[in-house]
């Protein structure tokens, strides 16, 4: 039974913890006389580390519905909301570091980042056409802003544009989809249209209808053809943000895909076992495909790139290819597969991002050509730069090669060899483009021989970044229990 809306309150406590301080935020920025203060960065950190710490409390709680059916509380949607959160936390400290951001108003600005947040929070728990698309929308505006937060650079006004020009595409086509869904069940709770489903409908509308909606889930999570935005997006917009939007937005895209296809056009097999297609379109082989096409294109697009914010945009495309692999097997272990790979892949990620933005704070510059000798310059930062490449690129022993062995392993359990063979060469490819920036840091030598230094508080975060990559490169098993408890506490 939902609860109704009064009720429903005391369970949406993290969410109404990001929305107050969005309004405090709000009252900074129109009232505060020094609107470049850290005073807003200070403010986040509180209201978003207020959210995780109320995130955190609520796993015991069971899986409820909340207004009238609108949102869920689950297991499920409470590690995206922890990971999400927690990925804004890195994100605010990163900024606060950005030469790009300094001289800019600090309050807008959170205001935008807190109200993406707030968006992912809805977005992974939505269990509603309504809801969902409001959410995704609430994430997708406020990273228009984000992208085109540089107003005076051309790149910035120009990935702004592009980013409006193809989400606005991206989510016409899919409301269209919804609608029809809503015109073939007269409802729009995705578990009564997944019922409805299963009664027996027309497989073409049906078809269509996934597809529709899969542009809008694939547009959000960067997969391939809906994937043209990202490079340029990337590249434009700055860094800290391109850091968040490679992370937070396409977490809560995994965490809205698996639970409405799992939902609408899927049923569970028994407790605790497989799901099947409760419908006549057989949508795992088009993401099958589509994750192939996903993780080929990243890597060799990524091969010939000379902006390391651009490799990383494709390398992040690539990724997003892998971790369709475990969409596509309807396995609890498939999900829990994708689980744990994003939270090792938040630390690799961000990591990597964040010593793009010491260096470019430094050399005021992104090409790879200009990192020759940064491991003379700057050891601290090119090692932790390799450590968090080498965790990419899927290398033993860092943490990214034990999130590519439980999605390979369940793929070759399900007997999908092709896609493992698929995904076993493009990270051979991958080795390449990663090795290449680790070889120009250290057997290159340097244009400018000046050392190249990197603050105390920034060497913390990089720690704090570089040792989860590493210890869960060895020792994973709280991660993935709780990704397993996650996936057990799914409730549609």
């Amino acid at each position: 039974m939902p609860l109704g809306n009064l009720a429903s309150v005391s369970r949406f406590l993290p969410e109404l913890a990001v929305t107050a301080t969005i309004l405090l935020l709000v009252a900074v920025h129109v009232v505060g006389k020094n609107r470049q203060s850290s005073a807003s960065a200070l403010l986040s950190l509180a209201g978003v580390g207020a959210a995780l710490l109320l995130t955190a409390l609520q796993p015991s709680m069971p899986a409820v519905s909340l207004f009238e059916g609108m949102v869920a509380l689950d297991g499920f949607a409470v590690f995206f909301k922890a990971l999400t959160a927690l990925a804004t936390i890195v994100v605010i400290f990163m900024s606060m570091d950005s030469a790009e951001l300094s001289g800019k108003s600090q309050a807008e600005y959170y205001v935008f980042l807190l109200s993406v947040l707030l968006g992912m929070f809805l977005l992974s728990s939505a269990t509603d056409l309504v809801m969902l698309y409001l959410s995704l929308e609430l994430v997708s505006i406020p990273s228009y802003l984000l992208a085109g937060y540089l107003k005076g650079r051309k790149s910035s006004n120009e990935a702004s544009m592009k980013y409006v020009v193809y989400g606005a595409t991206a989510s016409g086509v899919m409301i269209y989809g919804f609608s029809l869904l809503y015109g073939l069940t007269g409802t729009t709770q995705i578990a009564e249209i997944g019922r409805a489903l299963a009664t027996g409908k027309a497989a073409l509308p049906l078809f269509l209808a996934a597809v529709m909606v899969a542009v809008g889930f694939g547009y959000k999570i960067a997969a391939v053809p809906f994937h043209m935005w990202s490079p340029d997006v990337y590249e434009g917009a700055p860094t800290p943000v391109t850091a968040f939007l490679s992370v937070g937005p396409k977490a809560a895209g995994f965490a809205v895909l698996v639970r409405f296809f799992y939902t609408v056009f899927a049923s569970p097999d028994g407790a605790g076992g497989p799901w099947t297609l409760s419908s006549p379109v057989d949508w795992t082989l088009l993401f099958a495909v589509l994750s192939a096409a996903t993780m080929t294109v990243g890597n060799l697009v990524a091969v010939n790139q000379k902006n390391v914010k651009r490799l990383l945009a494709y390398s992040s495309i690539a990724h997003a290819g892998y971790m369709l692999m475990g969409f596509v097997l309807l396995t609890p272990a498939g999900i829990q597969a994708i689980l744990f790979y994003l939270v090792v892949y938040l630390f690799m990620n961000l990591g990597a991002f964040y010593v793009v933005i010491l260096v470019a704070n430094g050399t005021r510059s992104e090409d790879i050509s200009d990192y020759a000798g940064l491991g003379s310059r700057a050891p601290f930062a090119a090692v932790s730069l390799a450590i968090f490449l080498f965790a990419l690129t899927g290398i033993p022993p860092f943490s990214g090669f034990i999130g590519k062995v439980y999605l390979f392993a369940e793929v070759i359990n399900r007997g999908v060899y092709w896609l493992a063979v698929v995904a076993a060469l493009n990270s051979v490819v991958s080795l390449y483009y990663y090795a290449r920036i680790v070889k120009v840091m250290f057997l290159e030598e340097p244009a400018e021989k000046a050392e190249l230094a990197v603050p105390a508080f920034p060497r913390a975060l990089l720690c704090l970044l570089a040792v989860p990559t590493l210890l869960l490169g060895v020792y994973w098993e709280p991660v993935i229990r709780v990704a397993a408890n996650s996936v057990r506490l799914l409730a549609f």
